[in-house]
């Protein structure tokens, strides 16, 4: 048996931010107060300080000089990025690694599917997204492919702000149990085994809902974005 170490005082308080940015409680735009956050979570100022660079890194905390850190608002080429190079991932993993060749492989997405299970019915809606999260890491897993989930961890933070995003524009239509029925039936296509129909699969799978008049919330519009835009709507992809 593998002793794992236990998570570091880092690693749990950026773990901390996530969820209040995944849950609402930091909004984009608010301001980020160390003094604050530190009795909140309980954390000395150096852990706090570390996860607030790391979110940086990932473009969610922004350092405005002599004002403060703030949480970013993401613009509309920010959230063209991150899901066009979420899609190409998944296009990649889902081409190299269906059918499965190694079993091993689909029992970890059973097993994150299981977690976003039980988020679901405890009414757990910051789990849910990211143990939907982890599900999508363990379909790009199927892959064999090292640097091709390295790269998809790599926007992992983004991407959940994103995921958190399309949850609250999903929340009047689909229920926390709907939306794990809905991973349910990714895993069952993927466990078929032909590749085109999971492509299918994730085409409709409804991970862009949230881009419904995006462009009217979100500012940094770019030719780009507007065009990927465009060609999703016109797709049916939301």
């Amino acid at each position: 048996m593998r002793i794992e170490p236990p998570p570091s005082m880092v690693s749990l308080a950026t773990e901390a931010l996530m969820r209040m940015l995944l849950s609402g409680a930091l909004k984009p735009g608010d301001r980020v107060v160390e003094n604050q956050l530190t009795q909140d979570l309980g954390v000395s100022r150096p852990p706090l300080r570390e996860a607030m660079r790391v979110l940086e890194q990932q473009g969610l905390i922004t350092q405005v000089p002599r004002r403060g850190a703030f949480v970013t608002q993401l613009t509309l080429h920010d959230i063209y990025e991150i899901s066009t190079l979420r899609r190409e991932l998944e296009r990649m993993a889902v081409n190299l690694g269906v059918p499965v060749r190694d079993q091993t492989r689909l029992e970890r997405c059973r097993a994150a599917l299981a977690l976003q299970g039980e988020a679901a019915q405890a009414g757990d809606h910051v789990g849910v997204i990211e143990h939907g999260y982890e599900f999508h890491s363990s379909v790009i897993g199927l892959s064999g492919h090292r640097r091709v989930e390295e790269a998809y961890r790599s926007i992992q933070l983004q991407m959940l702000v994103c995921m958190g995003m399309n949850r609250q524009a999903r929340a009047d239509r689909e229920s926390l149990v709907e939306d794990w029925r809905r991973h349910q039936k990714l895993l069952e296509v993927i466990e078929a085994g032909d590749p085109e129909a999971v492509h299918h699969e994730l085409a409709i799978h409804g991970a862009t809902t949230f881009i419904d008049g995006i462009e009217d919330k979100v500012g940094g519009h770019s030719p780009e974005s507007l065009a990927w835009l465009k060609r999703i709507r016109a797709e049916g992809q939301a």
